[in-house]
């Protein structure tokens, strides 16, 4: 098979909560496979030490400092995007965060927060590229959870809102094929980030039940992601459309 179905030459990719954990790997994943990469997320010394990052491969970066959870921060980064590159043809919705609670725990404006963040800034993300990608094709990869198929007991307005990123990510893929664009989603499994860090130290036997459910035996990485982030970004997707990828070593596949 032709490596340059999976050639992001000349391709230019957003990726939201791009300057940390799986969306910087993901970035640094499509920026080896060719693409100029746009990082968006709020803490301006984050976005700086990750442009410089993807700078210093030899790759072409920017980093924007945007909210995804209103209208103006969506389109303003799309506007500053394009301004620099001259098109958008990926876009990689993965801001996100968690409070780990009880449902009966978390207070409504806690509820709002991780569904805005979670869910909303994905759709309001997706209309603001819209109409960039119209006609001309495009590929959108919304992340997702293992939440999103599994119930947890401390993740009830995440787990919402993962689960509403899945069924997005369906309803979009199925308005806008007509017009040229993939929406698909990846699920990651447990992935050792700064959130699923603080959940080891809240959760004491997490990493043993982790590790007891996987089949690969192990928690993944960040770098785990990057492959099938750069598959869903590529021609080799050009008819993969509403899917929902666990990359997660087999945990959703253990009985």
């Amino acid at each position: 098979m032709s490596r340059r179905l999976f050639d992001l030459t000349g391709k230019t990719a957003v990726v939201t909560g791009g300057n940390g954990g799986i969306g910087f790997a993901i970035a640094k994943g499509l920026a080896e496979a060719g693409a100029s990469v746009v990082i968006v997320g709020r803490d301006e010394e984050k976005n700086r030490a990750a442009e410089a990052r993807l700078r210093d491969t030899g790759s072409k970066a920017l980093a924007i400092r945007a909210d995804v959870t209103t209208e103006a921060g969506c389109a303003s980064f799309v506007k500053t995007a394009i301004d620099h590159f001259g098109s958008i043809s990926i876009l990689v919705n993965n801001a996100g965060t968690n409070i780990r609670k009880r449902p009966e725990a978390y207070s409504l404006d806690e509820w709002r927060m991780l569904i805005d963040v979670n869910l909303t800034s994905v759709h309001l993300a997706c209309m603001a590229i819209y109409p960039v990608m119209k006609g001309s094709g495009g590929k959108i990869v919304n992340i997702g959870s293992m939440t999103s198929i599994f119930g947890a007991p401390f993740s009830e307005p995440y787990g919402a809102a993962k689960g509403g990123v899945v069924q997005l990510t369906k309803a979009l893929a199925s308005a806008w094929a007509s017009d040229g664009i993939q929406v698909n989603a990846i699920l990651p499994g447990w992935i050792v980030t700064d959130l699923t860090i603080r959940g080891r130290t809240a959760t004491p036997d997490l990493h043993e039940k982790v590790i007891a459910r996987t089949p690969a035996g192990r928690w993944g990485e960040p770098e785990d992601l990057a492959g099938a982030a750069v598959f869903l970004a590529s021609q080799a997707s050009n008819f993969v459309t509403g899917v929902a990828l666990p990359v997660d070593g087999g945990y959703a596949a253990q009985a």
